[in-house]
């Protein structure tokens, strides 16, 4: 069922852009675009492509919401950390340093050995 809802998400969002693209622009939006010529009016007329977005728009609406039930209704009842209970998983035990496979660690010297952090000074 996700996957279908998902699937008509996808193409409503791939349609209303398309429908947005193919609008011819009225202009004032950022100051550019088609000239002010034509019947412009401050309510303008309901073309076709126009009830097209509106249409689009709700139905894209529509499916979002849907995804978001559908992906609530599946989630787990507690969060992530609920599920590991406050501490980290037992295969990665975070006081352990992570080991090369030469044998040698991934801290910086100094870290894990007697050895200064910084290099010597070059005097």
């Amino acid at each position: 069922m996700e996957n279908v809802v998902l699937i008509i998400h996808l193409i409503l969002a791939l349609c209303l852009i398309g429908v947005v693209l193919l609008q011819r622009s009225e202009g004032g939006g950022l100051g550019i675009g088609g000239g002010g010529g034509g019947a412009v009016s401050a309510r303008g007329a309901a073309t076709a492509l126009g009830k097209m977005t509106w249409i689009l728009a709700i139905l894209f609406i529509g499916t979002s919401i849907g995804l978001t039930i559908i992906a609530a209704e599946k989630s787990a009842t507690g969060s992530v950390v609920d599920r590991l209970g406050g501490r980290a998983p037992a295969s990665a035990p975070a006081s352990a340093p992570v080991q090369l496979p030469g044998g040698e660690s991934l801290l910086p010297p100094g870290a894990d050995s007697g050895s200064p952090v910084t290099p010597p000074r070059a005097d």
